[in-house]
């Protein structure tokens, strides 16, 4: 399912104290940019925010389960987590878990560009 237009600027205006974000549209659904980074994604109206070992529990700790998919054999589970519904009114917060999600982005996507040069 696509993300519309009034979602997309719904998400903009739901980030803005953490700072700018681009929707771009990908696999039925969205992903959701800081810069050249992906901080989280949008599938059929839910919003994920990318975790990793360390922010994975505080997502778990608000009853949030991992974005996935069926695949051939098994689920595969990626590394985004649904955004806690109560950070929607609690926008301090909110940016506050963005700004986890964006760190653990850049940090990921420091560690893929050192295995290339490597």
């Amino acid at each position: 399912m696509a993300v519309s237009a009034e979602f997309s600027e719904y998400i903009e205006e739901l980030f803005a104290d953490f700072g700018p974000v681009r929707i771009r549209r990908m696999f039925g659904g969205a992903g959701i940019f800081h810069g050249d980074v992906m901080i989280g994604l949008v599938s059929d109206g839910t919003v994920y925010l990318r975790a990793d070992a360390d922010t994975a529990p505080d997502f778990e700790a608000e009853g949030s389960t991992p974005f996935g998919y069926d695949g051939r054999s098994k689920r595969i589970n990626l590394p985004y987590w649904k955004l806690p519904e109560r950070l929607l009114d609690e926008p301090d917060e909110l940016a506050h878990w963005v700004r986890k999600a964006h760190d653990v982005a850049l940090s990921a996507k420091s560690k893929k560009t050192k295995r290339k040069r490597d």
